[in-house]
């Protein structure tokens, strides 16, 4: 039978959570006054042992499982959340089905609060829901004023890359090339890495055009595996 599992996992969770890695996530997760992820909270519970507990309760898990996690002030329960929703997802995508799981997606998507959630979760859900879909919500995604919000548009490009289709990812990344967040800069970056990576012509032909002007920690992503000599010739414009 299908419940709300909440109490368990939460329970689970801080059977497994440690002082030490709770004080080193508050570092490495920038929780301090003024960074990208002030104020968040965290248990102390490691990324394999997150997953565990979500691959444990994802089948007993219902809708209400994984909104009231999203809720948490706790970072390793909304983690745990978007993997038992990606787990969600998958099985009901495979069937033909999967809005129930994108809905609750952007009815939480304010809870989708960092980095790391973001990317376990914008081009697994998304990505695979808008394949064959308008995709104008990603554009709206990435004009918002929100940091996680423009960082989903950008990574659920992802999926799309895989399938050789780029115009997003340039798009995206021409809309976010004076984004203000190195976050941002970051994400995008690695989108068109990419997509060098599966088909290197537009990508290069994007760095002819955007290369100059291109915040350089985005330029240094996008170029990171290209050869000395290419990565060169972008630098020195």
């Amino acid at each position: 039978m299908i419940r709300d599992s909440k109490n368990e996992i939460i329970k689970d969770l801080i059977s497994k959570a440690s002082e030490s890695r709770k004080e080193s996530s508050m570092r490495f997760f920038k929780t301090g006054k003024g960074e990208y992820g002030e104020g968040d909270q965290f248990r102390g519970v490691s990324v394999p042992d997150q997953r565990k507990v979500a691959k444990m309760y994802h089948i007993q898990s219902n809708r209400d499982t994984i909104s009231a996690l999203l809720d948490s002030k706790y970072h390793e329960d909304r983690l745990t959340a978007i993997f038992i929703l990606t787990h969600k997802f998958n099985e009901d995508f495979k069937k033909g089905k999967g809005q129930e799981w994108v809905d609750l997606y952007f009815e939480k998507i304010a809870r989708i609060n960092n980095w790391d959630l973001v990317d376990s979760s914008a081009y697994i859900i998304l990505g695979k829901w808008l394949e064959d879909k308008d995709r104008s919500v990603l554009y709206e995604l990435a004009a918002a004023p929100s940091l996680w919000k423009n960082r989903i548009a950008i990574v659920t490009t992802k999926h799309f890359i895989k399938l050789k289709d780029f115009k997003d990812v340039l798009l995206l990344s021409k809309e976010l090339l004076h984004h203000k967040h190195d976050l941002i800069h970051k994400a995008t970056g690695w989108m068109l890495r990419e997509a060098w990576q599966v088909n290197p012509k537009p990508i290069n032909d994007f760095l002819t055009k955007h290369a100059s002007s291109m915040p350089r920690t985005m330029l240094r992503y996008t170029i990171e595996k290209m050869s000395e000599n290419e990565r060169k010739k972008y630098m020195e414009k």
